[in-house]
């Protein structure tokens, strides 16, 4: 959605997988976010990967609020 309002991807490994995938870029974006989920799902009980999952946790809600406020100001002002 916020490149359909203009934006544009800054991470350069992930702007070259949209310029060679084009509309089925989701699906490896999909493939690669699950095969983390999975890993991290069965490393889970050790000791040492729970500050670690809390941590992309908390780093996840700060990229999706980010988001939603470029979403909502380009929806504002765009």
């Amino acid at each position: 959605m916020i490149l359909d309002l203009g934006g544009w991807e800054v991470n350069p490994i992930v702007h070259s997988a949209m310029q060679l995938y084009g509309n089925n870029f989701w699906i490896w974006k999909f493939s690669i976010a699950s095969a983390s989920v999975v890993f991290l799902c069965l490393v889970s009980k050790f000791r040492k990967v729970k500050p670690i999952i809390a941590f992309l946790t908390i780093v996840y809600i700060f990229v999706v609020f980010y988001q939603v406020l470029l979403i909502n100001y380009a929806i504002s002002y765009g």
